[in-house]
C-alpha cells in the first residue's frame, strides 16, 4: 500500500520532497477565507513526525514505514493534517504502504536487495518491445476492454490452480520499470486485499486474472496506476509501467477484530497512510474510504462485542491513532463538501479528546457557518483558551461577531484574556506594553 513519525533511526528520516501542493482543507459555504485564516497555530500539532515538505502539512500520520520526513511548521485554519510519503533505496513505497496482516521479513531485508527478483525471468529476456508495440502486441492478453492494461503469462500455474477473489488477500512478488526499463517498484512479498485500494489499480485486477505460483507480465497504461501526478520523485506523470509479477498466495482476509491489539494498530495506521496518499493527491473519496476502513480496524472491540484484554498503554494508544484517523477523515469530507458529517466526524473527535485544537476549531466554523452562533462561540473561545496566539481563531471569532451583528462592521472580536480565559491570563500579556510614565 502507498504509505507514512515512520519508524527507524530519526537521522535517516529526513526527506525532501515536492508533493503536489494542496489546497485548503476547509471551505465553508460561502466563506472565503483569507491566507491569514489559514495560519491555524504552528500546533495542528506535529502529531505525525512527518508532514511532508511543501505540502499541506494536514494530515495526520505515523508509523508504518522504514524512512520519515521531518514535519514543517503546521500553518492553516483547516487544522487538517497531513501524511509522509517516504523515499527508498529504490524509490518505490510499495512494501512500507501496503496493508499486512503479518509481518515474515523487515523492510531492510526487502528493499535493499540489488538482486532481481526473478533471475531466470528477467524483463529485458522477455522484451526489449517499446511500450507502444506492446500495447499492440497480438500475443497479449487483454484484462481490460480498453486494451490500457494486459498481460503475457510467462509461466502458468499448475493445472488446477485457483484464482483469488474480491476480498481476498494475496501476496505476490513484483517488479516494476519505466519504458527505459528503469525499476521504480519492487517487492518480494507485496501482500494486499483485492478491492480494498492497498496498492494501484493494475496490480489487483491483475491478481485477480492469475492463478496460484504463475509468473506474468502486466503492461499497465498510468490511468490504472500513478495518472497525471505520477509519483515523486522517480515515476513520471502519465507514465505506463511493466511489471513482473508471480501470484505467491491466496487466503481469506484475516478477521481483525480477533487479531492482536498490535497489529490492529499497525494495520489501521497502515489503512491510514493510504488515506494521506490519496489526500495528496486531492482524491479525496479514496482517502475516506480508507479512513472508514482504517477505523473498523482501530478498535479494542472483540467479536464478541467485549473489550480485549489489553496491555499497559495499548487502550490509550489506540485512542489516539484513531483520534488522528478522524481528524483526517473530517479534512477529507470538508474537501468533498460533506460539511454535516464533517462535524460529526468533528465531535466525535472531541468525544475521545475534548481539547483537541484542530476538532475545536473545525466545530466552530461549521456550527457558525449553520448559524449556531452561541454554540460556536463557546467552542471557539475553548479553542482560543487552548491556543490563545493562533490568528485564525481570533479570525474566525470576528466573523462569528459579525455575523450575530447582521453583518455590520460595527463589532470586531477584541481578544480580551480576563473575559476569555477568564483565569491566570498573566501569560499572555505582552509584558514590554509598560504603562507610560505618570507626570507630576
Amino acid at each position: 500500500m502507498e504509505t507514512e513519525p515512520c519508524p527507524g533511526e530519526q537521522e535517516k528520516r529526513v526527506v525532501e520532497t515536492n508533493e503536489p501542493v494542496l489546497k485548503e482543507a476547509y471551505t465553508g459555504p460561502g466563506d472565503n477565507e483569507s491566507q491569514e485564516e489559514k495560519e491555524l497555530s504552528h500546533g495542528l500539532q506535529q502529531e505525525d513526525k512527518e508532514p511532508h515538505g511543501e505540502v499541506d502539512p494536514r494530515i495526520d500520520s505515523q508509523g508504518g514505514g522504514k524512512e520519515g520526513t521531518t514535519l514543517n511548521p503546521l500553518p492553516m485554519s483547516e487544522m487538517t493534517e497531513i501524511p509522509c510519503v517516504e523515499e527508498r533505496k529504490l524509490k518505490t513505497p510499495s512494501f512500507a504502504k501496503t496493508v499486512r496482516f503479518s509481518e515474515t521479513e523487515s523492510v531492510e531485508d526487502r528493499e535493499n536487495s540489488e538482486e532481481g527478483l526473478f533471475p531466470d525471468h528477467e524483463i529485458v529476456q522477455w522484451t526489449s518491445s517499446s511500450f507502444e508495440e506492446l500495447f499492440l502486441a497480438e500475443d497479449w492478453e487483454n484484462i481490460t476492454d480498453d486494451r490500457l492494461l494486459r498481460k503475457k503469462v510467462l509461466v502458468p500455474g499448475p493445472q488446477q490452480a485457483v484464482h483469488p477473489a474480491w476480498g481476498q488477500e494475496v501476496t505476490v512478488k513484483m517488479q516494476g520499470v519505466l519504458e527505459d526499463r528503469t525499476v521504480v517498484e519492487k517487492d518480494p512479498k507485496l501482500v494486499f486485499v483485492i478491492g480494498e485500494g492497498d496498492v494501484n489499480q493494475a496490480l489487483e485486477e491483475c491478481a485477480i486474472a492469475m492463478q496460484q505460483d504463475e509468473i506474468a507480465l502486466l503492461l499497465a497504461d498510468s490511468q490504472y496506476t500513478y495518472g497525471l501526478l505520477g509519483r515523486e520523485t522517480d515515476i513520471p506523470a502519465w507514465a505506463p509501467l511493466l511489471y513482473q509479477l508471480q501470484l505467491l498466495d491466496i487466503r481469506e482476509k484475516p478477521d481483525p477484530l480477533i487479531l492482536p491489539i498490535s497489529d490492529r494498530m499497525r494495520i489501521g495506521n497502515q489503512k491510514r497512510e493510504r488515506g494521506n496518499f490519496h489526500f495528496q493527491r486531492e482524491e479525496y473519496s479514496m482517502a475516506a474510504r480508507a479512513y472508514w476502513m482504517a477505523l473498523d480496524v482501530l478498535t479494542t472491540r472483540t467479536r464478541d462485542g467485549s473489550s480485549d484484554v489489553l496491555l499497559e498503554g495499548e487502550e490509550e494508544e489506540v485512542q489516539d491513532y484513531r483520534v488522528k484517523c478522524l481528524n483526517n477523515l473530517a479534512a477529507a469530507q470538508l474537501k468533498l463538501e460533506q460539511y454535516d458529517d464533517a462535524l460529526h466526524t468533528s465531535r466525535d473527535v472531541l468525544s475521545l479528546d475534548p481539547q483537541n485544537v484542530k476538532a475545536l476549531f473545525r466545530t466552530g466554523k461549521l456550527l457558525s457557518d449553520k448559524s449556531e452562533y452561541q454554540e460556536a462561540m463557546e467552542i471557539l473561545k475553548k479553542a482560543l483558551k487552548l491556543e490563545p496566539s493562533t490568528k485564525a481563531i481570533h479570525v474566525e471569532l470576528s466573523k462569528l461577531v459579525k455575523r450575530q451583528s447582521g453583518g455590520k462592521d460595527t463589532q470586531k472580536w477584541q481578544a480580551k484574556p480576563a473575559q476569555v480565559l477568564r483565569d491566570n491570563i498573566a501569560p499572555f500579556l505582552n509584558p514590554s506594553k509598560k504603562k507610560p510614565p505618570v507626570s507630576h
